[in-house]
């Protein structure tokens, strides 16, 4: 990819870090540089209702969600619980909110080892009257995480990550048909695999997961994905691109970005994209969509409010050390995804995606 009329964005986004960084305290000593809230979580999820950021996560054994007039000041406001798990269903992982309807609907995992699979709740309220969790019926019936739904050309989408099959080998993205926002219908279709060099530095298991989809200026849609294990700082966010016209449920009518798109490890970025300066291994990121819709997808130009989970830069990599950060994204065009030795063209060119912390 020709990358040379961009040089001068990415330099002054890189100074514009530094001098932000030159004016904020230290990950030690509260809030830092680049975004970070005082929030020590994982697994974000934001959208835009009118004037107000709602966030949801899993906290105390079930699931809250905060209220805010800015994805900044999100940490400080209430945790209203909307959820528990009375029914011991196991460990509750990175809840996902949509607007469906004028209804509010909550998907999330809940299980324990092979046993973990999606739920979903609903309200007509943002932060109360939730109804009791209900099992999706996901096509395969296997284990299954980081689920959400959305709506891409009149049709309703579920898409998650999960295994082929009833062992942890290897976590795939998949995606299935919806009739409604609880009704997953015909079969499962996988679109990603984490089969490339980049996705595959840490693994047992490998992993693709936390998809979330946004469509770009053309109208084509993304999945954007976390690769690399969580516990490691090789996690990182990567693109697949669905062709113009493509089926969404024909795997080779999508392509993937030739390395990482946000990430903190040189050596996996995709050619043109710098890793992180301030955090590692950032990952299951939310794109911050009012009403959580993909039709309110932001237009070439300006940046655009992300909310993403990583580890500040000097601290431990663990996962009791991952704060939520604010950052900023934006599309960045005329850009080719290369692929050998599979059916179709070998080579894809579109919008890809621009992040920064």
């Amino acid at each position: 990819m020709n990358v040379g009329d961009r040089t001068l964005p990415r330099i002054l986004s890189v100074l514009l870090a530094a001098v932000l960084a030159a004016g904020l305290s230290t990950a030690g000593a509260g809030p830092a540089a680049a975004g970070q809230t005082s929030l020590r979580a994982a697994d974000p999820s934001v959208i835009r209702v009118g004037a107000t950021y709602i966030s949801v996560q899993s906290l105390n054994g079930g699931i809250a969600v905060r209220q805010a007039a800015s994805t900044d000041a999100l940490a400080a406001a209430p945790a209203r619980q909307v959820w528990t798990d009375s029914r011991n269903l196991g460990e509750v992982w990175a809840p996902e909110i949509i607007t469906d309807g004028g209804r509010y609907y909550i998907y999330f995992t809940a299980g324990r080892g092979a046993a973990h699979r999606m739920y979903a709740i609903s309200s007509a309220s943002p932060a109360s009257g939730y109804t009791a969790e209900r099992q999706l019926a996901l096509p395969g019936g296997k284990w299954a995480i980081d689920g959400s739904m959305f709506t891409f050309n009149g049709q309703r989408w579920f898409v998650w990550s999960g295994w082929a099959g009833d062992t942890n080998v290897e976590q795939n993205i998949y995606l299935s048909r919806m009739s409604d926002p609880l009704t997953p219908t015909g079969n499962r279709f996988i679109i990603s695999q984490p089969r490339e060099s980049w996705e595959r530095v840490v693994g047992n298991p490998y992993i693709n997961e936390s998809p979330e989809a946004i469509r770009d200026p053309n109208g084509q849609l993304h999945i954007v994905y976390s690769a690399n294990g969580s516990w490691s700082d090789q996690y990182c966010l990567a693109d697949l691109r669905l062709r113009a016209g493509g089926d969404p449920t024909y795997v080779w009518d999508w392509y993937k970005s030739n390395g990482c798109l946000f990430g903190s490890n040189r050596a996996t970025m995709m050619a043109g994209w710098d890793p992180t300066l301030h955090v590692n291994g950032p990952g299951h990121h939310s794109f911050v969509l009012l009403n959580g819709d993909i039709a309110t997808s932001p237009p070439a130009g300006p940046r655009f409010p992300l909310m993403f989970h990583a580890v500040p830069k000097g601290t431990p990599y663990s996962w009791e050390n991952r704060y939520w950060y604010t950052g900023t994204f934006c599309w960045w065009g005329n850009t080719t995804y290369r692929r050998a030795n599979v059916p179709g063209p070998t080579t894809d060119t579109g919008f890809s995606i621009k992040f920064f912390e």
